[in-house]
Formats: structure tokens, C-alpha cells, sequence
């Protein structure tokens, strides 16, 4: 029997792909501070703190790869006992994800090429708005508003997905330029990488309230007709 169909294969691909270089990089500063090999560059404030900084990539990885399979309408609709056990996990990573990046952001000590104030404050405003996206997502499958408890976790995943988004862009800059972006300009590719994921979460939402929308003014023609 399967489990999912094309499209969604197509979709959890993406994502890991698109997730590929920031998560799995995360997972081998994990084993670098766990005593492995140095296969990343040295970052000397994980090294100085590292506890903050292994949960927030555990954290993030659980909330990014296992969010992916929770927006897949087969998961929701036919396994929803998986849907509800992935979900509280998901939920618990995207808060200890973004409470541990709100720590990391505050209290470790970033050169001024790395995160200016543009940076740091976005990083402060997106980790408290992720965290009140879950919290009321949670809120709202309780109500059993469903619509809107998607639609929460979706602006959520993402700002959790920034990463990505960052990573390919920063990429696309070094080689159009032979060089990393840094100081102002780093700080501007990274937020601009998250209002590209918000924006296009927004229009997605739209689109869904559009089609309900359509769908509803269609039932009650049907029913005046009937």
C-alpha cells in the first residue's frame, strides 16, 4: 500500500534537499563537539558554549524534517494517530529550536561582521513570533480550528526553515561575487531570506482561504438550487 503519492515524494524531497546543507551541516558540529572529527569550519562560540548550541541544531533538525512530513495531506487525513505523535514532537523542537536560538542570539558573543543590530533584533522578534506561531497552533487544534492551526505552523516552519533559505542565497552570492557576504550586507541577505519564506507562506495561505472560500459560495448555490 502506499503511503504517499507522487507529489507528495516530490515535495519531502525537495525539502530535504533544501534543508540538506544547513541541518546535516548542524549534525556534524554535533559529532565535532561530541569528540568526532572537525569536518566544519571552527566556530570557537560553540566550542566556548557548546550545550546551547547542540540543542538548537537537534532541535531544529527534528522541527524542520519531520515538519515537512506533517504538511503532507496522506500523513494528516489517513494516519492521523502519526500525524497527532509527530505533531507534539514538532512542536516541542520549533520551541526548544527557536528558545535556544533566542539564548544563542543574546548571549554569545558575535563579531560585528557576523550579526549587526539589524540582525540581532530580527533574530530576537522572528524567535519569540515562532514561538507564539506553535503556541497558538496548539491552541488551535484544540479548538479544532484547523485552518488556522495549519496555517500558524506553516508562518512557524517558516521562519525555522530561514537556515535554508540563507544558505542558498549566501551561496548564490559567492559565486556570483567570489566572496562571503559580511558586515551590513550579511546582515540584509539574512533577513531578506526570511521574508522570502514568510511572503510565500502568506500567498499560500491566501490562496487556501480563496479556495474555501469558492468552495463554500458553490455549497450554498448548490443548496438554494436543491
Amino acid at each position: 500500500m502506499k503511503v504517499l503519492r507522487k507529489s507528495e515524494w516530490a515535495i519531502l524531497i525537495f525539502v530535504l534537499v533544501y534543508s540538506f546543507i544547513p541541518t546535516f551541516g548542524g549534525l556534524f558540529r554535533v559529532l565535532e563537539l561530541a569528540g568526532g572529527p572537525a569536518i566544519v569550519p571552527e566556530n570557537p562560540r560553540a566550542s566556548a558554549m557548546p550545550t546551547s548550541i547542540v540543542m538548537h541544531i537537534l532541535s531544529s533538525f527534528f522541527f524542520c524534517l519531520l515538519g515537512a512530513i506533517q504538511f503532507l495531506p496522506s500523513i494528516r487525513l489517513k494516519h492521523p494517530v502519526a500525524h497527532r505523535a509527530f505533531g507534539r514532537i514538532v512542536a516541542v523542537a520549533g520551541c526548544l529550536s527557536a528558545g535556544s536560538g533566542l539564548w544563542m542570539t543574546h548571549f554569545y558573543s558575535f563579531p560585528i561582521n557576523l550579526q549587526g543590530n539589524l540582525l540581532y533584533w530580527a533574530r530576537i522578534i522572528l524567535g519569540f513570533l515562532m514561538i507564539y506561531f506553535i503556541v497558538w497552533s496548539v491552541l488551535a487544534i484544540r479548538s479544532q480550528n484547523v485552518l488556522k492551526h495549519s496555517a500558524y505552523m506553516l508562518r512557524a516552519y517558516a521562519i525555522g526553515q530561514g537556515a535554508s533559505t540563507q544558505t542558498f542565497i549566501g551561496i548564490g552570492w559567492m559565486v556570483l561575487y567570489g566572496t562571503e557576504a559580511t558586515g551590513p550586507l550579511r546582515d540584509v541577505i539574512m533577513v531578506f531570506s526570511w521574508a522570502i519564506n514568510l511572503m510565500i507562506v502568506e500567498v499560500s495561505i491566501l490562496e487556501v482561504l480563496a479556495k474555501k472560500g469558492r468552495q463554500r459560495r458553490v455549497s450554498r448555490t448548490r443548496n438554494r438550487s436543491e
